[in-house]
């Protein structure tokens, strides 16, 4: 298997992967791009996978169906984030499949898990597989977890937010961490912040630094990775939780540092 990190507008990354024949999309955002990749490598697309309702995840969805869609191409989408038939009307509805928790996706001969991930927005989704074709485990996570962070609470709360984020956390910590967005070095300036004294993290920024210099992704990351450096996954550590209280005196448990931590990030 061969995965892929297509960039694309400012930020994002639309994640493909393929095994030479055939090819499942996650969060196209726009469609040439991907199109074009696709024919580029006499690729056919088997699957698309959407993580959640947000234009940058989606808005290439329909175009890319028309153009690369073939009577075997499944769309996989959130159930319960406000995605509707009718925005996708060059997709069959039969070919449309409405996924949360505990659903099992299965493409390219990858079963993928859904986990429901909500905090970013309502219904957000995310798909673990535990092991593609004997590679390490792959978690395609869309805006919940980022390289050093994690996304802005739009929709859910800051308890659903960390619920999911422990949730991800707990995955094996050689999970692969396919994220939607390069704002990994912009999240490492807030986490060096937060905890001035991780070594681990100094050391994964130098290395980030010359990945961009090189005009690489920093993605994917792991979950090993960002158990060591993010401070959203560490609010039990005890220089995270005082940062946070530096800001909050009222931070004590593990959600409120949380909480704490994402509204600083806000306006960092």
């Amino acid at each position: 298997m061969h995965l892929v990190a297509l960039p694309v507008l400012n930020d994002n990354y639309i994640w493909i992967l393929h095994n030479g024949e055939a090819a499942l999309v996650v969060d196209p955002a726009v469609s040439e791009p991907v199109a074009a990749a696709l024919q580029q490598h006499g690729l056919k697309l088997d699957a698309i996978l959407i993580t959640h309702h947000h234009a940058d995840h989606v808005g290439g969805l329909d175009g890319l169906y028309q153009a690369c869609g073939h009577a075997g191409t499944q769309v996989f989408l959130p159930a319960g984030d406000g995605l509707a038939v009718t925005q996708f009307p060059s997709v069959p509805a039969a070919a449309m499949h409405w996924c949360s928790g505990d659903d099992t996706v299965s493409v390219l001969g990858v079963e993928f898990q859904v986990m429901d991930v909500p905090g970013h927005t309502a219904g957000h989704i995310a798909y673990f597989a535990a092991a593609p074709a004997g590679q390490e485990p792959l978690l395609f996570c869309g805006d919940t977890l980022f390289s050093g962070g994690c996304g802005r609470i739009f929709e859910g709360t800051p308890a659903q937010m960390h619920d999911a984020l422990s949730r991800l956390a707990a995955l094996p910590p050689q999970t692969r961490v396919c994220c939607a967005h390069e704002y990994t070095l912009s999240n490492l300036r807030f986490a060096a912040a937060v905890e001035t004294g991780n070594t681990d993290m100094q050391a994964y920024t130098r290395h980030c630094e010359a990945l961009r210099a090189q005009g690489l992704p920093t993605v994917p990351s792991t979950i090993g990775q960002e158990l060591a450096i993010n401070p959203f996954l560490r609010v039990c550590e005890p220089a995270v939780q005082q940062a946070a209280r530096q800001h909050d005196t009222a931070a004590t448990d593990p959600v409120q540092v949380f909480a704490v931590l994402r509204e600083w990030k806000n306006r960092f």
